[in-house]
């Protein structure tokens, strides 16, 4: 069976896990640490990042957008219109969670990896007004939320969650628009709900 190699607080993990159940995809999660770097993801990623999907036969699959398109193609899209602009809507939907979620981890890495005395405020300023931005315009424009969601709005789904995990009560206070849209989401799909950061 494939395996996909992932860390629960990841957005990009999640986002991953919410569209495998969505398209019903099946294979092996494997928890798996960056930091002592095992064999296996060492051996289909040679950057060592998370996430990483392992098919039966061949070389690992990396990094999230690329796992997503696989698994689109996998599956007859699942997971992304086949009319070229709402394709296009989505992958741009897309990107942009996955930019957030960039942004955000580089604030947390900055957090985590340097000593207090050396963390670069002003470092952490411009990723966070770059996370502002996004929202508000997510939050001005809120995506549409059809029965039929796609891969943007996973990748959406998951980055609103890992914003929840890690910078809840920042980031909701004037954005209520989205706040509802992740609370619709949910409700409408609570299987993949479950699978958000934790």
């Amino acid at each position: 069976m494939p395996k996909l190699l992932y860390s629960p607080p990841s957005p990009y993990s999640a986002k991953l896990r919410m569209a495998a159940r969505h398209a019903g995809i099946e294979y092996e999660g494997l928890v798996t640490d960056t930091d002592a770097a095992p064999a296996i993801l060492r051996d289909n990623n040679p950057l060592g990042k998370i996430p990483v999907f392992v098919p039966d036969d061949g070389p690992g699959i990396y990094d999230s957008r690329v796992i997503m398109q696989h698994f689109n193609r996998m599956t007859g899209n699942a997971l992304f219109p086949r009319n070229a602009e709402k394709r296009t809507d989505a992958e741009r939907l897309e990107a942009l969670a996955d930019g957030i979620s960039d942004c955000l981890l580089a604030h947390v890495y900055e957090r985590r990896a340097r000593p207090e005395e050396k963390i670069h405020q002003p470092w952490l300023d411009l990723q966070w007004s770059k996370v502002i931005r996004a929202l508000d315009e997510l939050n001005a424009n809120p995506p549409k939320l059809p029965k039929k969601i796609h891969a943007g709005h996973i990748a959406l789904r998951a980055t609103l969650g890992y914003l929840s995990l890690r910078f809840g009560g920042q980031w909701e206070r004037g954005r209520s628009k989205l706040v509802r849209w992740a609370k619709r989401f949910d409700e409408a799909h609570p299987a993949l709900a479950e699978l958000l950061p934790k």
